[in-house]
């Protein structure tokens, strides 16, 4: 039995999502449309975020190569679907929603552009409130006092100490 969740509020997000992340990123890479809000940095910073956008993608990675076929851009339970609880999953139970905070972070430090810098961080608070909530409803409606455990034992996006 497969479950899907997906609302129009969700899919409005994951497009401004999109936008946010890479179209107005690669807008600002390619014209000066949006130079009007630069704003300028120590270089330290944006070896900084050059460091943070690395670690985010190493999470990203991690985190996708742990789910295996478990994964899915939308909220999705799938046939014979488990909780994984290893690797990555061992130490936070959102690292995909973690590389995404430490790709949010990057970006400012990275473009320095009030625009393509800091509208992805915007529209990412966003989308977690919404999705995250709705996402741990999903697994404790599926995996139950398994899930429940496990929401006590690991951190959501930080690990716990």
């Amino acid at each position: 039995m497969n479950v899907r969740r997906v609302t129009s509020q969700e899919k409005t997000i994951l497009f401004l999502l999109l936008i946010a992340m890479f179209i107005f990123p690669l807008i600002y890479a390619f014209s000066d449309w949006l130079s009007f809000a630069d704003y300028t940095l120590p270089i330290w910073a944006g070896w900084l975020g050059v460091l943070i956008l690395f670690g985010a993608l190493f999470v990203f990675w991690r985190a996708h190569a742990d789910l295996g076929l478990n994964w899915s851009p939308t909220l999705e339970i799938r046939e014979k679907h488990e909780l994984i609880t290893k690797g990555i999953y061992g130490v936070i139970r959102h690292p995909m929603y973690a590389s995404q905070w430490l790709w949010v972070i990057a970006q400012p430090l990275l473009l320095q552009n009030w625009v393509a810098g800091w509208l992805n961080l915007l529209v990412f608070v966003v989308f977690y409130a919404v999705r995250v909530k709705a996402e741990e409803q999903l697994m404790i409606e599926q995996f139950g006092d398994e899930y429940r455990a496990y929401m006590k034992k690991v951190g959501g996006v930080i690990p716990k100490l």
